[in-house]
């Protein structure tokens, strides 16, 4: 059987690999990867070599940053990126969980006083089985599926 490749190489750009299914729009639309006028390949539900599914997101003429990709571990904690240069891998990393996130969610908790002060919201990251935030300001935890996106 011929193997072929599915999602056209990038010249330039950054590769997030190993999105597990599902997860791929969710860190798109959080992360307003959208907001550009670069061309991004998304694959979603690819085969695997272990008969699983990824999703994959290719972002061309995009460097993501270290600090970008621990926080899109928080929905992709198995994620690789691969920057790429002149069609070549020039460097390959996995994402870490890091250990606050700020400024990037909003708190699911509508009482919590980042909604209604001017500060910065900011989360405790936990990983005990599932990831978990934790609220600077109400002290409430959360996994990232009550999450909202800040505007």
């Amino acid at each position: 059987m011929e193997k072929k490749l599915e999602v056209k190489a990038i010249q330039n750009g950054s590769v997030i690999d190993h999105i597990a299914a599902g997860q791929g729009v969710k860190i798109l639309k959080f992360f307003h990867l959208t907001d550009t006028q670069q061309k991004i390949t998304i694959g979603l539900n690819l085969p695997t070599s272990s008969n699983t599914t990824k999703d994959l997101i290719k972002v061309e003429n995009t460097q993501i940053s270290d600090t970008q990709a621990n926080q899109l571990a928080l929905f992709a904690p198995n994620a690789t990126i691969n920057l790429i240069e002149d069609y070549n891998v020039v460097k390959k990393f996995d994402v870490q969980l890091p250990e606050s996130i700020q400024g990037v969610l909003g708190c699911p908790n509508s009482n919590c006083i980042s909604h209604n002060e001017p500060v910065s919201s900011r989360f405790y990251v936990k990983n005990i089985n599932k990831i978990k935030l934790k609220c600077h300001y109400c002290e409430k935890s959360f996994t990232t599926d009550f999450f909202t996106e800040l505007d």
